[in-house]
């Protein structure tokens, strides 16, 4: 089997794809248990926030073009910022505490900042 056009056989092999599963994996697990578990809207609306991430990613690496995997970054990175928003609404309303909501925090600005860093280098390789 050949290597695709970052050098991976896969989308499984991006370490932004594991991140964005990981953090998915994470809301889940939050989103499960306590209040916010009730509060169906909210949970359902994270979760589904927190899957287009990693989605998002692995469909666009699967289009093997820089043009539409640049499309389906743009889209993962708006997810990221809707969770972003949904995770501070859920710490503000008494959902989520300090502890989580950081440690949501330090990994979504890390998931962020390497999301920016694929399109930055994707648009870099783009023809004129």
């Amino acid at each position: 089997m050949g290597r695709g056009k970052m050098g991976y056989q896969s989308f499984k092999e991006l370490r932004v794809w594991q991140e964005a599963k990981d953090l998915a994996i994470k809301i889940y697990e939050l989103t499960g248990k306590g209040m916010l578990s009730k509060d169906y809207g909210l949970k359902d609306q994270m979760q589904r926030a927190a899957v287009s991430i990693s989605c998002n990613i692995a469909e666009g690496y699967e289009r093997y073009s820089h043009k539409d995997f640049l499309r389906f970054l743009m889209i993962a990175k708006g997810s990221l910022s809707e969770l972003r928003t949904l995770i501070e609404i859920a710490y503000e309303i008494g959902y989520l505490n300090e502890s989580e909501i950081e440690k949501l925090n330090e990994q979504s600005n890390k998931l962020g900042a390497m999301i920016t860093k694929l399109i930055q280098t994707r648009r870099a390789q783009l023809p004129d």
